[in-house]
């Protein structure tokens, strides 16, 4: 069971918080091996919205490698980080010797500025909230602030710019983490169905094309996440969508700008990029595992929609 830590700081911003935290609510929900913990100095707090906050745990001392930090933001931290307030010390000491057991730790918004202030930054890329950019790097020199990105990684150091970009944030380290397919799955769930890349990384096809109305090509498109390797005919498939071969193929083009093959293609392509980081596997096991006769058809497929090879890939 992989713990999920929220470091709940003094006049926490509240979606910063919650936007994080329904997304593995979600996946814990679904099956994920998620247990959510909420930890403070106090055993409550009030949000900067003014919401009170009790049964906040202490923060804890047994982390390990298996586990994941979150701290959102809030403006209370910020200004005592900048201030160097002895009474952060706690909190920033807690941060690093919680890295140094092998905890993943992220932050949205300026809950950076407490990364930065217990030196977890120094010599890495990190983002913050757009108006605390230029603020975060006078402070923190040594840090590469990177404006104008929704999160970024750095190791096993994640940061995310303002507010809402929490949610694309945990859609991304859930998807590391878990899989595309449950990242998308909690996604729908939430109805975030066009999940926002960090930077340039080009969107998952299994989150793109979802923002759409079309229920009935909803249950296609979910069906043919969840069964990524598997055959199926169009006549199957419209069984599933309880509509017509013909009305399935026209809605779905409509929905998508896709046909259905095209869309299963994409979504088996994402899933063999996936399994090529699994250097024990053959090309020819990824191949199968993804649904395709052989490698030859992921090769060719490959380099009509990358231009290079698997093995390049690799």
């Amino acid at each position: 069971m992989k713990r999920v830590v929220f470091v709940v700081p003094a006049g926490v911003e509240l979606f910063d918080l919650a936007g994080p935290v329904q997304v593995f609510h979600e996946a814990a929900a679904a099956g994920a091996p998620y247990r959510l913990v909420y930890a403070a100095e106090t055993e409550r707090i009030s949000t900067e919205q003014k919401l009170g906050l009790c049964g906040l745990i202490p923060l804890p001392h047994d982390l390990a490698s298996h586990d994941l930090v979150i701290v959102p933001g809030s403006s209370t931290l910020r200004r005592g980080i900048l201030a160097r307030d002895g009474s952060m010390r706690t909190l920033t000491h807690w941060l690093r010797a919680s890295f140094e057991a092998g905890a993943t730790v992220a932050s949205v918004c300026v809950g950076a500025f407490a990364l930065a202030g217990a030196g977890l930054l120094d010599g890495r890329s990190a983002t913050t909230h757009w108006k605390r950019v230029d603020e975060l790097q006078r402070a923190f020199p040594r840090v590469l602030v990177q404006p104008n990105r929704l999160f970024v990684f750095d190791g096993r150091i994640a940061t995310s710019a303002g507010i809402a970009s929490g949610v694309d944030l945990a859609l991304a380290l859930l998807e590391r983490e878990a899989g595309s397919r449950v990242a998308a799955s909690v996604a729908r769930e939430m109805v975030v169905t066009a999940r926002r890349p960090g930077a340039h990384e080009q969107l998952s096809p299994f989150f793109a094309l979802r923002d759409h109305t079309f229920a009935e090509v909803h249950l296609a498109q979910d069906w043919l996440v969840e069964h990524v390797g598997e055959p199926f005919t169009l006549a199957s498939l419209a069984e599933i969508a309880g509509v017509s071969e013909r009305t399935l193929t026209r809605q779905f083009r409509a929905a998508t700008g896709n046909s259905v093959k095209s869309y299963a293609t994409a979504l088996r392509l994402e899933q063999a990029r996936s399994l090529l980081q699994d250097r024990t596997l053959t090309v020819q096991s990824v191949a199968e595992r993804c649904g395709f006769a052989d490698a030859r058809q992921l090769r060719r497929l490959w380099r009509t929609h990358f231009a290079n090879s698997p093995s390049a890939e690799r």
